[in-house]
């Protein structure tokens, strides 16, 4: 049986993928560009010609997150504009903890002068995202946000999430959000 080819667009993505999964367990000092070329089946040669650095290619998997991050938020606004839809669907998030756990990664980065624009962009994006889909005031926007900020911590600790270790009290109370 003959395998197709994957197009270059594919084979992109293929890596940008694997680069999530990766950085998502070992951050971006820890990560290599070798554990991404052999999670996505290729040579490590070929990752830094699609990607010159790994520096970009841990943009490129931070950028892939923030986009899916943003793609959820505007899908549950189409059917509710409002912070609760939005809220749901980042809980739903949850769920792909390589995601946030990979922007979370570029946000402890985020001190270096080429990763640091790039996160503050993609958080900013969220941000004003936020107040366009739901007319949030800012301090509705920033409650929004923080809560958000709680729950990626959380579910980077697997406290929350699918994966979730057994609760313990404390955090029973993170995760009751009621006023």
């Amino acid at each position: 049986m003959a395998r197709s080819r994957l197009t270059a667009e594919e084979r992109q993505e293929q890596l940008i993928r694997a680069a999530v999964t990766v950085f998502s367990a070992g951050g971006y000092a820890g990560a290599t560009t070798d554990q991404v070329a052999r999670l996505a089946g290729v040579s490590q040669p070929y990752v830094i010609r699609l990607f010159g650095t790994k520096q970009e290619l841990f943009l490129a998997a931070v950028r892939y997150a923030a986009d899916h991050i943003e793609r959820a938020f505007r899908r549950a606004a189409e059917d509710e504009p409002t912070l609760e839809a939005l809220g749901h669907a980042y809980r739903d998030l949850l769920a792909e903890r390589e995601l946030i756990t990979c922007m979370l990664h570029g946000f402890a980065a985020s001190a270096d002068p080429v990763i640091g624009p790039v996160v503050r962009q993609c958080f900013g994006a969220f941000y004003l995202t936020v107040r366009d889909l739901t007319g949030a005031t800012v301090a509705e926007a920033r409650d929004f946000i923080a809560t958000g900020m709680l729950l990626t911590v959380l579910g980077a600790m697997r406290v929350a999430g699918p994966d979730a270790v057994p609760q313990e009290p404390w955090m029973a109370e993170l995760l009751t959000f009621e006023d």
